[in-house]
């Protein structure tokens, strides 16, 4: 599979499509499956295609710059499994820039992608391996082994970051079993595989010893979970690219989470997770930092409200730093705390959404809106403001999605708007 170096990503791009084609049309022609159906092949094995292509526009407006591209993303492959539980997979990944006006990376680089005239849109044009690995799976014990997807819990700590169009993987091991109500679940990884993709430089990916462990408990309605992540980054490569003073963490917390019933159309849903973060192995600072975060939502049959807190600790000099996280979930869409500030960060937010049921023309519909309030945590200061929208719906084997979000500065950052269109299709 090429990597770094490539000099016609477009060709790539057309060999994915073409393979991509090709065990669609092999599965659906193979015992009348439809495409993406698992093709038996006989004495236990099946062969089950993997396509997943997603086309996007994004719009980046603030006062200096702006930023339009519409980028593709195409993702091919196939899992063989075995009836003993053994599979392997293994799926390539490529993102084409159609309209390129925008800096693919918010880093100094040398790369024609780097356009620092333009607003950041973190989607490089990007051929590589995106995964690549063996597993066994039984009812209770999954081990699992190579360059894998891992999104732990909400995706707070760690996640693929599946909203940007090139995905983050990790190279690990990871071992999960279930032991009645307990749940035990760890991973060693020996390296980070970045959104920035095979051209991104020293963010290609980090290497060091990442160590993620959890054990969670069903307490009647209440889910607890315990966790621990330990990242020891190899520091003379990555020094540059991550913060010396700031790479190698440790972090100690608990989550909590519960759906309680208040009628036969109602319900409570409650999540609060605390964690403490400190300096570890060859971090030369010495600190303590809190995070918490507490939300209440409300849904009635269609209808859902949801209100939180969360807050990032900083003391000045060192703040809470979740770099393995899907960060565009957290703290609005417009992704300006990406990096939490040295002073810390506090997002109180609320929300609504919809499901409209009944729309034959739209199959799927759905909406939501959601505001933030941004402070510090030491001084309390305020940031800004932001209000995050959203619109989507089904055709077919479609999905199509619009959002927008709005950032209205105060003390950090600049007003930023920006825009999405995106179809998406996967079996």
């Amino acid at each position: 599979m090429p990597e770094a170096g490539d000099a016609n990503p477009e060709k790539y791009m057309r060999t994915l499509f073409t393979g991509a084609a090709a065990l669609a049309a092999f599965a659906s022609q193979t015992a009348h499956a439809a495409p993406g159906d698992p093709i038996k092949i006989g004495d236990g094995l099946s062969l089950d295609p993997i396509v997943d292509a997603r086309l996007r526009h994004e719009h980046v407006d603030t006062p200096t710059l702006d930023a339009d591209a519409v980028t593709l993303r195409v993702r091919a492959g196939f899992e063989v499994k075995h009836s003993s539980g053994l599979a392997l997979l293994t799926e390539a990944e490529g993102t084409m820039a159609i309209v390129k006006d925008y800096n693919a990376f918010p880093f100094a680089i040398a790369d024609s992608q780097r356009r620092p005239t333009h607003a950041v849109v973190a989607d490089p044009m990007n051929v590589e391996l995106n995964r690549l690995q063996l597993q066994y799976k039984s009812k209770t014990l999954t081990l699992t082994v190579g360059r894998q997807r891992i999104n732990l819990d909400d995706q707070r700590f760690v996640g693929s970051v599946g909203w940007r169009q090139n995905e983050q993987t990790f190279d690990a091991a990871r071992a999960e079993a279930k032991l009645g109500p307990i749940s035990l679940d760890g991973t060693y990884a020996i390296g980070q595989r970045t959104v920035f993709g095979v051209d991104g430089g020293p963010r290609t990916a980090y290497d060091g010893n990442f160590v993620f462990l959890g054990a969670g408990a069903k307490l009647g309605p209440i889910q607890a979970k315990g966790f621990a992540y330990l990242l020891d980054y190899d520091l003379n490569e990555q020094a540059g690219a991550l913060g010396a003073s700031n790479a190698d963490t440790q972090t100690y917390g608990v989550r909590l989470s519960g759906a309680f019933p208040l009628s036969k159309a109602a319900k409570l849903n409650l999540v609060a997770s605390y964690a403490r973060q400190s300096d570890w192995k060859e971090n030369p600072s010495r600190y303590g930092i809190d995070y918490f975060n507490a939300e209440a939502g409300i849904a009635y049959k269609a209808f859902g409200l949801t209100a939180g807190y969360e807050m990032l600790g900083g003391n000045g000099g060192r703040a809470f730093q979740t770099p393995m996280a899907t960060l565009h979930k957290f703290n609005g869409w417009a992704d300006l705390f990406l990096t939490t500030p040295a002073s810390g960060l506090e997002d109180w937010y609320g929300g609504a959404s919809y499901k409209f049921a009944g729309v034959k023309a739209l199959p799927g519909l759905n909406a939501a809106v959601t505001i933030h309030r941004f402070e510090s945590d030491l001084g309390s200061a305020h940031y800004g403001d932001e209000w995050d929208a959203s619109l989507g719906f089904r055709q077919g084997p479609v999905n199509l999605l619009g959002k927008y979000a709005r950032y209205e500065a105060a003390s950090f950052g600049v007003d930023t708007s920006k825009f999405w269109l995106q179809a998406e299709v996967a079996f």
